[in-house]
């Protein structure tokens, strides 16, 4: 590739931001012309940037699951391709298994060489969660599946434009097997569409600095990365830690939990990560393919550096960090096996471990869980057009868990989705789908307490405006198991989900297959994060302020943070406080 020159700092930053910033363009495009609400609303939507050889350059903005472990995807269609492979050429997968890599089949990922002056020099992944995959029910995460083919149409890597010719025929005997076949293809351009503006951008880029200034940049940026990255573990105390969490079940053995156990290693500048004693693989669809928990375990490591670097993480920052797992346990499984909660199921408790382990190795910078997930799916017919619909909201899941120093976010969704996962604007789901929601407010004392609290809980309550629908619960968790809470603060609540049909209440808990009649009311109570720290070493100022915000109750002040509020005046008893943490009362 001829010699490289050694570049200035601001040449570098210009085209470190540059990729930042194209992957911003790319999801910006797609968000503002694809129709799905799981992506214009929910932006379950990842993109990156990776150089010839599979390393991740820019990943600014994304889910773990979808871009951290797409090094093996690209890996793999660089083997298999490697005499075919030329401008213009895009390849969609959706497959776990078959050089996919992919987390579950919902996420389809379209992957596209990019060529300067005839020679490979980038890729660039974007990846969007659709809204049905085929398979035995709509939308997916069902938990009843015998093998990965109940869950949908799996796509190896395949070759849907061929040196800019679209593969028409492919597609429509891909979009012939699955629901919603319009609205997919719709969202399908609009991701390419998304890769071919990263093509050009590139190219621009390339053009401006030419190619050995721009792969200069390029390995400065990684070596940079890598530094940073190696001086942050250096901080960690090295030692063996350990830590365990758990999903419900497998959605086909009921109530019997499944748990993911990490041993954590710290050696000098370099983490280990092994999660090989985990439980085996199960019939269920909780699954994880060893990508998925890959990504998932470099994704918690990374949520405990300096924040400082947080926009500048690429390729660089995997490498000090080591995962090993066996083959066969729920969280490298093996085909056939079904995927498809895998996101949460497995993706949840996998970044748990990883952070109980790492709480204890630097409880400076101690997190507590996030509020396990409730964001069912509901589908059925519209009245209103006649239309099938199948319909995924984020807004009756809880917030995020407490961090040493601060409170939990609230309302920010899941921890596995790092902030990109968005909830539902209400108005417009109710335009979409025949529901009405009638309540949707954080609810009092469903946090994890602690020094610092956990983001709120939520309170959810909306109506079936439709006929008979489905209510699938594969993608909710924490009826049975928690998120944990760390150096003293409390864990998170169980989950409750009802239905209120006429005067009867029926319990429905996660995993489950559910089918709602007209009139029929879901009501969520879903729990807030976890906490950090002692609850009555909490500030009385703030334990007032919740109270008066009515996200704690005055019981709750009193036996859990031992601050005892007046009920007529709402004010701090000071004395009646200070002999309740004493123990005096």
């Amino acid at each position: 590739m001829g010699a490289r020159t050694k570049v200035d700092d601001a040449t570098v930053s210009t085209i470190w931001h540059a990729m930042q910033s194209i992957c911003r363009e790319m999801r910006h495009t797609v968000e503002l012309t694809a129709q799905s609400s799981v992506i214009a609303q929910l932006h379950d939507l990842s993109v990156g940037i990776f150089d010839a050889s599979a390393q991740a350059l820019a990943i600014p903005v994304g889910i773990p699951v979808h871009h951290l472990g797409t090094e093996f995807a690209i890996k793999d269609i660089a083997s298999k391709f490697k005499d075919n492979l030329k401008p213009g050429d895009v390849f969609l997968t959706n497959d776990p298994y078959h050089g996919g890599h992919n987390c579950h089949l919902p996420d389809w990922g379209f992957i596209k060489p990019i060529f300067y002056k005839d020679e490979l020099l980038f890729w660039t992944l974007v990846r969007g969660h659709q809204q049905d995959s085929g398979g035995s029910y709509p939308g997916g995460y069902f938990p009843g599946g015998y093998d990965i083919h109940a869950e949908g149409i799996c796509i190896p890597p395949t070759k849907v434009f061929d040196g800019g010719k679209e593969q028409t025929a492919i597609f429509e005997l891909i979009w012939n097997n699955v629901r919603f076949p319009e609205e997919i293809r719709q969202d399908n351009y609009a991701m390419i569409a998304s890769a071919q503006i990263c093509e050009k951008r590139l190219i621009e880029l390339l053009d401006k600095y030419g190619k050995a200034t721009t792969l200069e940049c390029v390995d400065e940026m990684l070596s940079r990365t890598e530094k940073a990255v190696r001086t942050e573990i250096k901080k960690i105390p090295s030692g063996k830690y350990y830590g365990e969490a758990a999903t419900d079940d497998d959605g086909t053995i009921l109530d019997e939990p499944v748990w993911v156990r990490c041993d954590l290693e710290v050696k000098g500048d370099e983490i280990f990560i092994d999660f090989s004693r985990s439980d085996a693989q199960r019939q269920g669809f909780i699954n994880s393919i060893y990508a998925s928990t890959y990504a998932n375990a470099i994704a918690a490591v990374i949520l405990t550096l300096d924040p400082a670097i947080v926009d500048f993480h690429n390729q660089g920052s995997m490498k000090p960090i080591h995962v090993t797992i066996k083959p066969g346990t729920w969280v490298s499984a093996q085909y056939p096996a079904c995927v498809g909660g895998s996101p949460v199921q497995a993706g949840v408790p996998t970044i748990e471990s990883v952070l109980i382990a790492l709480a204890q190795a630097c409880p400076e910078r101690a997190i507590a869980a996030a509020g396990r997930n409730r964001t069912d799916r509901n589908f059925g017919l519209d009245p209103r057009t006649g239309k099938n619909y199948v319909r995924l909201c984020f807004g009756s899941t809880g917030s995020l868990g407490a961090v040493n120093g601060y409170d939990g976010y609230s309302g920010t969704f899941g921890i596995q989705g790092r902030g990109v996962l968005h909830r539902a604007d209400i108005e417009e789901d109710e335009i979409r789908f025949p529901w009405l929601v009638l309540q949707y407010e954080f609810a009092p004392d469903l946090m994890g307490a602690g020094k610092w609290r956990g983001g709120f809980g939520i309170h959810w309550k909306a109506i079936n405006k439709g006929v008979v629908a489905g209510f699938l619960t594969g993608n909710s968790d924490g009826d049975a198991t928690q998120g944990h809470g760390v150096l003293g603060g409390q864990p998170t609540f169980y989950n409750r989900t009802y239905i209120r049909r006429g005067n009867e209440e029926i319990r429905v808990k996660s995993h489950r297959l559910f089918w709602l009649q007209p009139g029929d009311i879901e009501i969520k109570l879903a729990s807030g994060g976890g906490g950090v720290g002692n609850p009555a070493e909490r500030d009385p100022g703030k334990v007032l302020e919740d109270v008066r915000n009515e996200v704690v109750s005055l019981e709750a002040a009193r036996d859990i943070y031992k601050v005892e509020i007046n009920p007529k005046t709402m004010e701090i008893d000071r004395e009646k406080t200070e002999k309740l943490r004493a123990g005096q009362v």
